[in-house]
């Protein structure tokens, strides 16, 4: 385990100028080479505790910036058009950069590591999304899968487009009563 002093503050760690233990690959692949920590040595921390004001004051910036979109950004949605089965089940897969491309292509730069996806979205239908602008400020975008437009705007006003599709053909195939021949 090493020990390292946190620059900002990191989900399920901790806060900004805590000393925590982690792992050697955890601190060398991830906290280290994104400058969220620092190792604690006795030199890094009389350095951080001279430069903890200017970094709080960074800190406090940075999350009053995400702050401001976070409030425009709340509630937006996302369309995404994809293929999808008789079942509603896509043929492939929406990821965190499908969502951060049409995040961005709405008006807002986002990337796909802001975006938090607990596992890739497989069916059609309305999704709550979580993005990460900065560690303390998180919003929920909607992401829309349809098949087409007309879907999504289904989907968007609460009707199930597959539910739909089937109760047309129900209605345009009138089934046959048991030992007659169908209707020609």
């Amino acid at each position: 385990m090493i020990d390292l002093i946190l620059l900002e503050r990191v989900e399920n760690l901790g806060q900004m100028g805590q000393i925590v233990k982690v792992r050697p690959g955890y601190a060398r692949n991830f906290l280290l080479p994104r400058k969220k920590a620092m190792r604690a040595t006795k030199d890094n921390l009389a350095y951080f505790e001279t430069q903890r004001a200017q970094l709080e004051a960074q800190n406090l910036k940075r999350k009053g910036e995400a702050d401001e979109v976070g409030a425009k950004l709340e509630g937006l949605q996302v369309v995404l058009i994809r293929q999808a089965g008789e079942s509603g089940q896509l043929y492939g897969s929406v990821s965190s950069r499908d969502i951060a491309d049409a995040v961005t292509a709405a008006g807002f730069t986002v990337n796909r590591q802001q975006i938090v996806l607990d596992r890739p979205i497989k069916t059609l239908g309305l999704h709550p999304v979580r993005v990460a602008l900065h560690p303390e400020v998180a919003v929920t975008v909607t992401a829309n899968v349809a098949q087409s437009e007309e879907g999504a705007k289904m989907q968007a006003a609460g009707i199930d487009p597959l539910a739909v599709r089937d109760e047309d053909e129900a209605e345009a195939e009138p089934l046959a009563a048991p030992g007659e021949a169908p209707p020609a």
